[in-house]
């Protein structure tokens, strides 16, 4: 005969993980304005301190996009 299992019989690990800590807001949240100062020193007209509050939104996928053309030319 086959031993058919039971929910109660079964194990199920369940591993809980942390990804929206207060530290990883801290780090994006002074990334973001380390990224705005950069972006508005560099911004020349209006249009240009538009795209800086945007490209500071988003300044992590540049920082990997920078670093992944540093890795592929090394």
């Amino acid at each position: 005969m086959c031993a058919e299992t039971t929910p109660n019989q079964s194990v199920l690990k369940v591993r809980t993980v942390y990804r929206n800590t207060p530290a990883s807001n801290a780090v994006y949240g002074l990334g973001l304005i380390g990224a705005w100062v950069y972006y508005f020193s560099q911004a020349k007209s209006l249009l240009d301190g538009v795209l800086a509050f945007f490209q500071g939104l988003v300044w992590p996928a540049f920082v990997i996009y920078d670093l992944l053309q540093y890795l592929h030319a090394s």
